[in-house]
């Protein structure tokens, strides 16, 4: 079976291919008209490009777009997955363009040649953008051909899998109901999709129902039902896809690999790799060195007032654990009294649904000048040789005791398949007022959603939650 190309792609594909030329044109018409371009016999004329340099721009964005990934549903389901490969592939089909140009048309001003990647670029994502708006706001009513899929499984793992479809039907996917052995399931919804029967009556569906692809999401346990799925389908023209549960033993996804011919899939690799993990780890030394530099006045005067307040030392140590569940020590400015470990069950305890809370706003262990330094997060400075040493990441979950570590149910661990960090989605979403278990769901959306991009607004709206306050204790 073929994999369908679905029409949201088509239409993103053909649409760039008009926007290219046409930002090529508009490149040179401003290189001939605006103040930055106007110079003695170009102004009020048109900077000509011949025909076959047109040519060599679309061929160089379709491949530069491509190779990013934009056009692949998978890859931009979130708004911002898809700006980040929007301008990636600009980025790499400016550089591939600007190389073939030193070969053929150095004509080709440089300013003339900016003018068109940033017009290309921003047209790109504006009417990407306002896509995505049409098509939130039109509901189930949306354009372009439709894969009408049938889900076979009703457990955690096909509720999870519809909501993801449902989620994302701009792209073609039209979820038209469950399957499930369970009789009690029977004629209910899940998703706002009905459970339309039995595995049994798969056959029969398909052609009733006008079936494209079949999903299974079976647990583990029955997937001996796949063999009777494919027995039953074997003279039905539908493709089969099957989505493994993998999820409660994976921390994040499962890679799958082929070796001669057998899948092997990975259960325990870094969710960020290769190029994404290289400019990562760039980005967070050369911002760590800068905040470094930037607070060591901060820091001295605040290491002087934590000896002057209370016996102790300045900074302390503490065990965490970081990604992959590796051991590593944390650095903090001391904001407790020295014996502050022995008197931990003086602020332990549990909510009314026996989650363990193991922070407190009136802990008696913070001594006075420890309550500023939290307030204003300061005792975290010094974290940032965790980021150099490359311990830790700038934005990440934050890296848990070993203790609490111990007490995480399956599904919390998955927040540790990326570099922990100083500052993530849930220290801006609010922080220390947030116990142990909601601060995993919004450890989780962070490390699912993953982006340079997120990063950057992570960091951007850090030091408006730290002035507001907010949970910090």
């Amino acid at each position: 079976m073929y994999r369908r190309v679905q029409p949201l792609s088509i239409i993103l594909f053909l649409i760039d291919l008009v926007i290219v030329p046409a930002s090529l044109a508009l490149g040179s018409f401003m290189r001939s008209t605006l103040p930055f371009g106007v110079s003695g016999a170009l102004s009020g004329e048109n900077v000509a490009v011949p025909p076959l340099i047109y040519i060599l721009a679309v061929v160089c964005w379709v491949v530069g777009m491509t190779f990013s990934g934009v056009y692949d549903p998978q890859r931009s389901l979130r708004w911002f997955n898809e700006v980040w490969r929007v301008a990636w592939g600009n980025l790499l089909s400016g550089f591939l363009m600007a190389g073939l140009l030193y070969f053929t048309f150095r004509e080709l001003s440089r300013l003339q040649f900016v003018y068109f990647s940033v017009a290309s670029t921003m047209f790109m994502l504006v009417y990407r953008g306002v896509l995505r708006l049409v098509y939130r706001t039109a509901g189930k009513a949306r354009p372009g051909g439709r894969t009408r899929i049938l889900l076979v499984g009703a457990g955690d793992l096909g509720s999870r899998l519809g909501r993801i479809l449902l989620d994302h039907s701009r792209w073609g996917f039209e979820p038209i109901g469950y399957l499930d052995d369970d009789v009690q399931k029977h004629g209910t919804l899940l998703n706002g999709l009905e459970v339309l029967g039995s595995i049994s009556d798969l056959a029969g569906l398909v052609q009733e129902r006008q079936v494209d692809e079949i999903w299974t999401a079976l647990p583990l346990t029955a997937t001996s039902r796949l063999q009777d799925i494919m027995r039953a389908l074997e003279r039905v023209s539908v493709r089969i896809k099957v989505v493994p549960d993998y999820f409660s033993m994976a921390l994040v996804q499962a890679n799958a690999e082929i070796l001669d011919g057998l899948p092997i899939i990975g259960l325990r690799d870094p969710l960020i790799e290769g190029p994404p993990r290289l400019i990562k780890r760039v980005f967070d030394l050369s911002v760590s060195l800068a905040l470094l530099i930037l607070f060591s006045p901060v820091l001295i005067v605040a290491g002087v007032a934590v000896k002057l307040d209370s016996r102790g030392p300045i900074s302390i140590r503490q065990q965490r654990v970081g990604e992959n569940g590796r051991l590593f020590d944390m650095f903090k400015l001391r904001t407790m009294v020295a014996d502050a470990g022995k008197r931990l069950e003086e602020v332990v305890h549990r909510d009314a649904d026996g989650n363990m809370i193991h922070k407190a706003q009136d802990d008696p262990r913070v001594t006075r000048v420890g309550h500023w330094l939290r307030r204003f997060s300061v005792d975290e400075l010094p974290q940032l040789v965790n980021v150099i040493k490359g311990d830790m990441s700038l934005v990440g979950p934050r890296p848990e005791m070993p203790w609490l570590v111990d007490r995480y149910e399956a599904w919390q661990r998955k927040r540790f398949a990326v570099p922990q960090g100083i500052t993530g989605w849930w220290q801006i979403n609010g922080r220390s007022d947030k116990p142990m278990h909601l601060n995993t769901d919004d450890d989780l959306y962070y490390v699912y959603n993953y982006s340079l991009w997120l990063d950057i607004v992570i960091l951007l709206k850090t030091p408006i939650a730290v002035l507001r306050g907010k949970g910090a204790f």
